[in-house]
């Protein structure tokens, strides 16, 4: 069943129920109060007789009675021994099909006859005339109460269907109203689909509504995935070109070698330290776009409370023993903890210090503070700088300030977006401070274990 249908349906079917409901209230709340007024009505009139025959004992009974009959009713007095004290007061003989009873108590009521028709029925014991305790029973057949009851719910079935008709036109209405923005969307998630677009809704309804949440938050998933889309096509792309020229420089010494090799065996140092160099080059793109294959698909891994001071006094030490570089660390803690994964961190560090040694000859600067609960690291190097537009695209994927130096150092572009990768999945924050001529500064916090 279409969402359509079952919205017409159940509009249709809850407004019959309920119309039905409201009619039944006022129908048999009309009937009450209007029995209740014939009640009253016959106990006024019954009391009225009562008053007569006590005030008026002269009178002939069945004269004074007949001057009360009611229209549609009957009169009759029983005594004791249930037989009549005078002949039955009517109009028409079905109006006594009521049965006779002799009772003491005063009651009314309503009751349904024989044909179905309800009678308002007083009963009230008086003291007849001759001293004895009668019972005078007063009733009224409510003719004009059925025929007004026939007329309401002829009035409450026409007024219901009169009502049904604007409902369920309504109900159509409000079904492609709130239908048509998802048909829409579901023709533009199939086009996307069939014809590997990003094409997104436009939005015409700004009521704020769920409808115009749902058709902003589908633009909005468009817009991550055709993002997302162009940077996985960017990847794929760049990593092409990065493997190509190391592999273009492989293929051109083998091949040179392999022509010239025998004849010119001094072109053999050259062409295999090409070789070498150019293959520790791939293997360490490789690498890097593993790593970050495996921070993209959210590997977990294992975290332990880690002294910060220790960990870079490690790398800085091997640093110092590797390169016999100056690299200084300013601290005024002698421990700072943080809650996270050694071995990510460490290459954090690495990439940070290594970086900074390619492009600076002078002496690296390690910084630590500690800043409202987070610990700030400074990775400094008094190197050329970069520039304002070029720090925009720093932590981008295969982004290099400098071409060629970057690949006479044997940057591969990758270095600064997994650090970056790293320190986002350990809640941390990293950014560059720089300016042409005047050095770089790496700075990135963690939270602090308290």
């Amino acid at each position: 069943m279409k969402l359509q249908t079952k919205i017409q349906l159940f509009t249709t079917v809850f407004m019959v129920l309920l119309i039905l409901l409201v009619n039944a209230s006022i129908y048999f709340l009309f009937y009450q109060i209007s029995a209740k007024s014939e009640l009253n009505e016959l106990q006024d009139q019954t009391n009225s007789i009562v008053q007569n025959l006590q005030s008026n004992p002269d009178i002939v009974k069945n004269e004074l009675l007949s001057a009360f009959l009611p229209t549609n009713g009957m009169i009759r007095v029983t005594k004791d021994d249930g037989e009549p004290a005078v002949r039955t007061i009517t109009k028409k003989g079905d109006f006594t099909n009521l049965p006779r009873e002799y009772s003491t108590k005063e009651s009314r009521e309503i009751i349904k006859n024989a044909n179905g028709t309800n009678v308002a029925v007083i009963e009230k014991p008086i003291i007849w005339h001759d001293g004895s305790i009668v019972t005078l029973q007063v009733s009224q057949h409510l003719i004009a109460l059925h025929t007004t009851m026939q007329t309401l719910m002829y009035v409450l079935i026409i007024a219901t269907l009169f009502i049904l008709i604007p409902i369920i036109f309504a109900g159509n209405v409000l079904s492609r109203v709130i239908l048509k923005p998802i048909q829409t969307f579901i023709h533009t998630m199939q086009r996307n689909t069939n014809q590997d677009n990003w094409e997104k809704i436009d939005i015409k309804n700004h009521s704020q509504d769920e409808i115009y949440q749902m058709e902003t938050t589908f633009n909005e998933m468009i817009d991550h995935l055709n993002d997302s889309f162009k940077k996985q096509e960017q990847f794929v792309s760049d990593a092409s070109h990065e493997l190509k020229t190391p592999i273009s420089i492989i293929k051109g010494y083998s091949q040179l070698v392999k022509r010239h090799g025998t004849k010119r065996p001094e072109l053999l140092p050259e062409a295999i330290e090409a070789i070498d160099s150019e293959t520790d080059r791939m293997q360490l793109l490789i690498e890097q776009m593993l790593e970050l294959a495996k921070n993209r698909n959210k590997v977990e891994f294992s975290r332990d409370n880690i002294d910060l001071i220790i960990l870079i006094k490690h790398v800085q030490k091997n640093f110092i023993d590797t390169t016999g570089r100056n690299i200084i660390l300013t601290s005024d803690y002698p421990s700072l903890f943080v809650y996270g994964n050694k071995k990510r961190l460490e290459q954090v560090m690495y990439i940070l210090i290594d970086n900074a040694l390619k492009y600076s000859d002078k002496t690296i600067e390690l910084n630590v503070k500690l800043i409202q609960g987070y610990v700030q690291i400074a990775v400094v190097d008094f190197g050329p700088g970069i520039s304002k537009k070029e720090q925009k695209h720093i932590f981008n994927r295969f982004y290099r300030v400098d071409e060629a130096r970057s690949r006479t150092s044997g940057g591969t572009g990758l270095g600064l977006a997994i650090a970056k990768t790293i320190i986002n999945e350990h809640n941390g924050f990293i950014s560059v401070l720089s300016e042409p001529g005047k050095g770089t500064q790496f700075i990135f916090e963690l939270p602090v274990v308290q």
